[in-house]
């Protein structure tokens, strides 16, 4: 007999179907659509039970829905589920994940009754905080209990180690790998081993890392996008690159992320012939819709030197967003064109889309290369208005527009500004004494980060205040910070520090203890060193260690003119005019083109080039007749629209 109108209407839905419909969005994902069922569960009169409120919960935990949470929280104290584990590991969970450890750890103490489940989510909660030692303890507290930890347990332990950068949890990483063999846990469980294999990665460690991958028997894409990562954060674009073909013989499906990590592998190569045929196989698989991927080429051209290609992908972006525009600007900015980076964020401050640091940052930089301090003073301005003043990306670019605009004192200005000072903010200051020449400066303020503020200083800050010992001459401080670097904090020399300290040497005339110090270098960094070293030949007059440091040059670098510019200068120096021209002339019979001199100025806001020929002294005259018709003033170390630029 069919149920009449009015039946219907009195008809309430049981709890098994609320629960039924719960259960699918949940599992579909949409936890929006989770609450508002329950809501409508709610306001119909029927409760829920051990198997609705752990659903709910968990839509809370992935909405990071607080508010919504503690509303669940009272409802299940209210109808009387505090001894209920299911639930109570569900409000670990869900305060957990909503970054409410507190809260979590009181609902893990007041239960009466607790599983694996329950220990797991209260150890993950401090995991995902990076608290490890109540992890630790909490491990060590539910093993002597009597619960076996399980293989999720362990991923949470490895998880949070590779959160943190000190080495200190390296150790603990390798500590949980020897127990996991112990317990002949590893190499079976996928998600434990991809854990591991992350831990490793993260600390570049990428030969444990791939020990552990090749002992793999199931390899999942996740497996496959961990060890591609882990090269490329260390720079081994080759050996990426190579897994990428084992995983495409192994039939594994690509996504998004393992073309981020070629992408990335691409940059770090600059090779255009690679990127141009990842760009395919991303085209080829769909997924250059992808907006981290748009954004990733745009980089990734620019990187290659074809901004052509980047510009043609930016302008295809139909949705451009911040990212997009930042990615451009910085390609354009980055590789030498600072002219086209500042037209397109004006072209962008023009539209609906507001700059933030990272933009900033970007255009600052560019105002520093083409030494706009006008400009720079704009944008500093602008950050001002907008609330960005505090944000310490900007804040060091700041600092470094204006030491490179020639401003000093407004560049301590801003440093002095700054409140929560971290390394960058410090090394670009001290980089800006060096650029000056204010060597004493840039060793005191050096001295009051490492010491007053316990900083510990990495291997760009070293670069920096070696270079302020070149520029001022301090050489007994120069040679010492260089054995400190390595002797007091572990730091490698770099190619950059080799280069400033035979840069130090030859400035003061100890040419052969700079040839020791290039000669004691590793074969691959020398070819940045002969340099410096040939220069302050001339400046000293030494032409024979001069002839030997022009003929490692043009082994190492036989396609650049300006060795042999050095070498003819050297010989014009001592008067040896016959072999200072058959330099000038070999650069012509070897087909190699000097770059020519060039000056810019800035004039309403617009900026004009004046190239010189190989009379440069020529092209100079007639620049500063130009000025003088412009009536330009210049002032002291601006390179504003009152300054000129120069660059020989």
């Amino acid at each position: 007999m069919p149920l009449r109108p009015s039946s219907l209407a009195n008809f309430q839905r049981p709890l098994y179907l609320w629960n039924l419909m719960i259960r699918d969005s949940t599992n579909d994902r949409f936890f929006t659509e989770t609450l508002k069922i329950y809501s409508s569960m709610a306001r119909s009169g029927v409760h829920g039970n051990s198997f609705t409120y752990p659903l709910l919960l968990k839509a809370c935990a992935n909405l990071a829905s607080i508010p919504h949470g503690t509303l669940l929280h009272g409802h299940v104290l209210r109808l009387g589920f505090q001894g209920d584990t299911f639930v109570q590991t569900g409000l670990v969970d869900m305060y957990a994940k909503c970054s409410h450890v507190a809260s979590a750890r009181q609902v893990f103490d007041e239960m009466p009754q607790r599983s694996v489940v329950s220990w797991n989510a209260m150890v993950s909660a401090y995991s995902r905080g990076s608290w490890m030692e109540q992890a630790l303890s909490l491990l060590k507290e539910m093993q002597f209990l009597g619960f076996e930890p399980s293989s999720s347990t362990y991923v949470s332990i490895l998880s949070g180690c590779s959160n943190l950068d000190s080495f200190n949890f390296l150790w603990l990483g390798r500590s949980i790998h020897c127990c996991l063999i112990k317990l002949e846990l590893v190499y079976f469980e996928v998600s434990l081993t991809n854990s591991l294999m992350g831990m490793y990665a993260q600390f570049s460690q990428m030969d444990e890392a791939r020990k552990v991958f090749d002992f793999m028997d199931e390899k999942s894409i996740i497996s496959w996008t961990t060890i591609i990562g882990g090269y490329v954060k260390v720079g081994h674009a080759v050996e990426t690159f190579n897994l990428f073909n084992q995983m495409q013989h192994q039939s594994i499906g690509i996504d998004f992320v393992v073309f981020l990590n070629l992408i990335s592998g691409c940059i770090q190569e600059g090779e255009l012939l690679l990127a141009s045929s990842v760009h395919s196989l991303i085209l080829k698989c769909g997924c250059d819709g992808e907006d981290s991927i748009e954004n990733s080429l745009i980089t990734m051209y620019a990187k290659c030197c074809d901004l052509t290609s980047a510009r043609r992908i930016f302008d295809l972006i139909i949705e451009k967003n911040i990212l997009s525009w930042t990615s451009v600007i910085a390609g354009y900015a980055h590789s030498g064109h600072p002219v086209e980076a500042l037209d397109l964020f004006k072209g962008m401050v023009s539209t609906d889309i507001r700059p933030n640091g990272a933009t900033l940052a970007t255009v600052l930089s560019a105002c520093a290369d083409l030494g706009s301090l006008s400009m720079g003073q704009e944008i500093e301005e602008y950050v001002s208005l907008n609330g960005l003043a505090s944000d310490q990306q900007v804040q060091t670019s700041l600092i470094h527009m204006y030491s490179k605009c020639g401003s000093i004192k407004k560049a301590i200005e801003v440093f002095e500004r700054v409140t929560d000072k971290d390394l960058t903010v410090w090394t670009s200051m001290i980089n800006s004494y060096a650029i000056h020449g204010m060597g004493n400066e840039a060793i005191s303020l050096f001295h009051k980060m490492t010491i007053a503020e316990g900083i510990i200083p990495d291997a760009i800050v070293y670069t920096s205040i070696l270079m302020a010992c070149s520029h001022s001459g301090l050489v007994e401080d120069g040679l010492k910070y260089f054995k400190s670097m390595q002797k007091d904090f572990g730091i490698s020399p770099t190619v950059e520090h080799y280069t400033c300290l035979v840069d130090l040497l030859g400035r003061v005339g100890q040419l052969d203890s700079a040839l020791d110090i290039i000669q004691a270098m590793p074969p691959e960094a020398q070819a940045q060193a002969w340099a410096p070293l040939l220069s302050a030949c001339r400046i000293h007059g030494n032409v024979e260690l001069g002839e030997l440091a022009a003929i490692n040059l043009l082994d190492l670098n036989p396609g650049s003119s300006g060795s042999y510019v050095l070498m003819a200068n050297l010989y014009t120096s001592l008067g040896k005019w016959k072999e200072a021209h058959i330099m000038r002339n070999l650069i012509d019979g070897k087909g190699l083109v000097k770059e020519c001199g060039w000056s810019q100025v800035e004039v309403s806001g617009r900026f004009h080039t004046f190239a010189t020929g190989n009379q440069s002294h020529v092209g100079l005259v007639n620049i500063y007749k130009t000025l003088e018709n412009l009536n330009f003033t210049l002032q002291e170390g601006s390179y504003t629209t009152e300054a000129l630029t120069v660059n020989n």
